[in-house]
């Protein structure tokens, strides 16, 4: 092992790996200590400084950039909230939501992998996690969106982030609109909670690393974690956490070898949502036996609306068969549109449903092909003889009737299909514009503890975030603002618990 070392010193390599710990015996000093070390300066790591720092731990926070935020800062702000009567905005809104109604439909969007411990933990103290980011100087506005958008161009805060209105979740949990956007003009309003976040964090005393990159845990033969080994400067540092290492460090979207080895339907999505998203902060807790699970999942979307006429029509694959009711979150959409196994997906449209797309240019939605009947533009298509007509004719059957039997659409997006000229929104995986992020992760306790292969923790290391697997955990059931809410109410959990 010692000569390894010095082989690896000798030519300037690091001789140390996020898949393999340094052990507490070859440890030669210690640069830095605190009570808690935390890895990874977006939402989850921000929120678990905060409470670990005032929980009276001394705090130490590594970042691998040159600046706090990570992906949520790149992301649009909403948080999923409700449960206990609703927050005071759906309360101003008109909307009463129960914590059973907010667990069950949390516990349908986990699927078939999903932790309803931690679903039902979230829903009981959503609310008081809505005030406590209150008290932490997030602004919200008393204001609700009720159209269908994916996040307001307004200040605006409440909208239908999910898939709480469609089947079938409407049918075991009363519909709410739970996201709640920050007080912020126009999109992005992830670096405004940031920034909102990184103030308190300056706050509460924890001290911050830039451009500091963690590179191995410090274990001892038992894999107790000790600390961790970190980069800056070019310079190795050896860093003490008396009690614990938080694991904060996002996913693996940006890894495309991970990305091939657990989730390679993710590779066929050309823009990845992340900035250090490389995995390492999984590979770190495997490297002491945590365990990694749900690998396989990812939440992935083309959004397709607003605007919201476009919900009334139709999708089908390239064998001209519809497979998913149009009414459910565009993140639903788009993972039955992946399961798919082609490329070729259209929207079908006539003119009283048509709209141009929102974000059309941006995603590369276009017109894949038009005419003054379907008959046209199945041909036009090159799709099988019959294929597209049949769907349509038997949609607008049972449409006209306010009914779909097959999906289960709701009866307000209902609407034959029967207005010339008709038109098919070409969505093609190949070339649409396809985001995508993986939630796959550690396995932890809600209190964000990593556990081993036999169900028991790590001792001294815990993860929130995108590095563990959290609350959303299945992208068929995706809504927006589960990860931010993922990340800052078990940010919060792993801090306290690391610190006690």
């Amino acid at each position: 092992m010692e000569s390894t070392r010095m082989s690896a010193a000798a030519i300037g390599q690091s001789p140390y790996s996020v898949v393999r710990p340094c052990r507490l015996h070859e440890v030669p000093r210690w640069d830095l200590e605190a009570d808690v070390l935390v890895l990874g300066f977006g939402a989850a790591g921000a929120c678990a400084a905060i409470e670990a720092a005032r929980a009276g731990a001394g705090v130490c926070l590594f970042e691998a950039t040159s600046g706090s935020g990570g992906t949520s800062a790149l992301s649009g702000g909403e948080i999923y909230f409700g449960g206990n009567g609703g927050t005071p905005i759906q309360n101003a809104a008109g909307f009463t939501d129960t914590t059973e109604d907010l667990a069950q439909y949390l516990i349908m969007a986990g699927g078939p992998n999903v932790d309803e411990a931690r679903a039902r933990r979230y829903a009981e103290n959503s609310l008081a996690h809505f005030h406590w980011l209150l008290e932490q100087g997030v602004r919200y506005k008393y204001s609700f969106i009720p159209e269908r958008i994916v996040e307001p161009m307004t200040d605006d805060c409440l909208i239908w982030s999910g898939s709480e209105e469609a089947w079938p979740f409407s049918q075991q949990a009363k519909p709410c609109p739970r996201g709640h956007t920050p007080e912020f003009m126009g999109m992005g309003a992830g670096r405004y909670l940031m920034d909102v976040l990184a103030e308190r964090v300056e706050q509460a005393g924890v001290e911050v690393h830039y451009n500091t990159r963690v590179i191995a845990l410090i274990a001892d033969d038992s894999n107790q974690v000790h600390g961790l080994v970190y980069k800056h400067e070019g310079r190795i540092g050896y860093a003490r956490g008396r009690r614990g290492v938080i694991l904060c460090a996002g996913g693996f979207v940006m890894n495309r070898e991970l990305l091939s080895q657990n989730a390679p339907q993710l590779l066929r999505c050309s823009q990845p949502i992340g900035t250090v998203d490389d995995g390492s902060g999984i590979q770190l807790g495997q490297s002491v036996g945590g365990v990694a699970i749900n690998m396989a999942e990812g939440f992935v979307t083309v959004p397709w609306y607003p605007p919201e006429t476009l919900i009334k029509g139709i999708f089908i694959n390239e064998r001209g068969q519809r497979f998913i009711n149009e009414d459910c979150y565009h993140g639903r959409v788009s993972a039955h549109i992946l399961r798919q196994q082609c490329d070729r997906i259209f929207l079908l449209l006539d003119q009283a449903s048509y709209a141009e797309p929102l974000f059309g240019e941006h995603f590369r939605i276009g017109i894949g092909a038009a005419g003054e009947t379907w008959t046209e533009v199945e041909h036009e298509l090159e799709l099988p003889s019959g294929a597209l007509t049949a769907t349509v004719e038997l949609y607008n059957r049972h449409a006209e009737a306010g009914q779909d039997p097959q999906f289960h659409k709701a009866a307000k997006w209902l609407r034959p299909l029967v207005d010339p000229p008709f038109v098919a929104l070409d969505l093609c995986v190949n070339y649409a514009a396809y985001t995508c992020f993986t939630l796959g992760g550690l396995h932890t306790r809600p209190s964000g503890e990593v556990l081993n292969a036999q169900g028991l923790p790590v001792s001294g290391l815990y993860a929130a975030g995108r590095t563990a697997c959290g609350l959303p955990r299945w992208g068929e059931g995706y809504s927006s603002g589960l990860s931010l809410a993922d990340a800052t109410y078990f940010g919060r959990e792993a801090g306290r618990a690391a610190a006690g």
